[in-house]
């Protein structure tokens, strides 16, 4: 072999080994030297909330279409207000009733009551008097037979019958005079507080009759119609939450030294000329296999890490599910 076909050979050699390390990154020796730009993928997150009414009933009114943008607190839908309402009155009534038969309670026996107890012992005392009288008259005639063993059994009977009447209406007023018991007060007490949550457990419920929307967003889905009736967590409405924007992104794991939350991003997306920019709100701190849907540079068993984008100049041309690139300049800075 010929000096010149032997140096040309190894220069073929050494040609083929520089592309095959090239295209192994040094046959899996080697990683490639990070500085430069880090590009991430992912996609804007989908954020949607389905919106219901609590408490079943007949829909009676819906203000917003398919597409229609909505704020804050405004009213979607609303429930046959009509069935709540007149559970609420009664509730009311309940907790009205429960109130008096608590100040009864509290303030115990009138004093006419007291009053009227008191001559009723007087009378029972009287009927006494006029009772011992017979009996104090008869009795030592009964052995002189002047007055029979059974007028003077009679009149033994009414004796004590007045005596146990007199007993009766002692312990009346003393209980008239004692007041309400301390127990009956409690168990008024109770009663109310029952009542009382009743009420606003009726009042809750009306004010549950009517959707408003907790967050501003559009309208996805309007999935019933005005004279439907609907059970307690129906969905209604789909609203989809577009502001603010956040993508989710993954970062492998030999790039994690280079991410961290604050730092300055852009973001582009396929077939739209506009960059948009960001921050890096939050990163995971558990690692995890790179998603399906995700597309990367690397193997999709290699492990990736979750951060998100939070948009800070979005519009409608960005929108949720795209697929997006995130890239980190070389040298990033914080916001």
């Amino acid at each position: 072999m010929t000096p010149r076909l032997r140096l040309g050979l190894v220069a073929g050699v050494i040609v083929l080994l520089a592309i095959s390390a090239a295209a192994t990154r040094g046959f899996g020796l080697f990683r490639p030297v990070s500085g430069g730009d880090l590009r991430l993928y992912g996609n804007v997150d989908i954020r949607e909330v389905d919106l219901a009414f609590r408490v079943p009933g007949r829909i009676a009114a819906m203000t917003a279409e398919e597409g229609t943008r909505v704020a804050a607190g405004a009213r979607l839908a609303e429930l046959d207000r009509r069935p709540l309402a007149d559970r609420l009155a009664a509730a009311d009534a309940r907790v009205e009733a429960a109130r008096a038969q608590l100040a009864k309670r509290v303030a115990g026996p009138r004093p006419q009551e007291i009053a009227a107890a008191a001559a009723e012992l007087a009378q029972r005392r009287a009927t006494l008097v006029a009772a011992q009288a017979d009996y104090d008259r008869r009795r030592p005639l009964v052995s002189a037979g002047a007055v029979s063993q059974a007028v003077f059994d009679q009149t033994e009977g009414a004796w004590r019958a007045a005596q146990a009447g007199v007993q009766a209406a002692e312990q009346a007023l003393s209980l008239q005079r004692a007041g309400s018991r301390k127990e009956d007060i409690d168990g008024a007490r109770a009663d109310l507080a029952t009542a009382v949550a009743e009420q606003s457990a009726a009042r809750t419920d009306l004010a549950d009759s009517v959707i408003e929307a907790p967050s501003p967003g559009v309208i996805l889905t309007r999935a019933r119609e005005p004279g439907a009736i609907v059970g307690a967590g129906e969905t209604v409405f789909t609203l989809t939450i577009d502001r603010p924007v956040r993508v989710r992104a993954y970062v492998a794991e030999p790039d994690l030294g280079r991410v961290r939350p604050g730092l300055t991003v852009t973001v582009t997306a396929d077939g739209a000329p506009r960059v948009y920019h960001g921050v890096v709100g939050y990163v995971s701190p558990t690692a995890e296999f790179t998603p399906k849907t995700v597309e990367t540079r690397s193997l999709r068993a290699d492990l990736v890490y979750r951060l998100r984008v939070m948009v800070t100049d979005a519009d409608d041309a960005l929108r949720q599910g795209q697929p997006v690139t995130v890239t980190l300049a070389a040298g990033g800075r914080r916001k």
